[in-house]
């Protein structure tokens, strides 16, 4: 009895995990699950993790204006400041008032903050945009990193 619910795209369980997921949101307001992630939901999308040898973080942006991005490292915050143009047309081609009815992609300035590691070197940063994705690479410092020690 119980597997035909679990099996059925959008069964029971799968609405009970839905309603979960939208309380948790709710409750905790889409709080980051730990002080270096960020928050879901917010614009642009990001992935942060790291390399033995850096800390990697992906903005996920298509059509950005590289010449308004600012992208900023102090005391181990990194901050990116940027704007999307917002791309609703105005007026239909015979002059009318454009309606719109859903707009899911948000334009606009945004800022996002991020908690780096303790461990990184403010010297070595990098920052290409290609593709839509913004790649930001912090070097960590060369005393922070592993290094193998010989047996005499």
């Amino acid at each position: 009895m119980y597997e035909s619910m679990l099996s059925v795209p959008g069964g029971l369980f799968g609405e009970f995990d839905r309603l979960r997921r939208e309380l948790d949101d709710f409750f905790t307001g889409g709080a980051p699950a730990s002080i270096r992630s960020v928050a879901p939901g917010g614009y642009p999308a990001i992935n942060v993790g790291n390399t033995p040898g850096s800390v990697e973080i992906y903005a996920f942006a298509p059509g950005l204006d590289v010449s308004k991005v600012d992208i900023t490292l102090d005391r181990g915050v990194l901050t990116i400041v940027g704007e999307r143009p917002v791309d609703l047309p105005q007026a239909g081609a015979d002059g009318r008032k454009v309606n719109v009815y859903s707009r899911e992609r948000t334009g606009g300035r945004f800022t996002r903050v991020i908690s780096l590691p303790d461990d990184i070197d403010p010297g070595r940063v990098e920052a290409t945009y290609r593709d839509g994705v913004l790649r930001i690479s912090v070097a960590r410092q060369e005393a922070a990193q592993p290094r193998r020690i010989e047996v005499q």
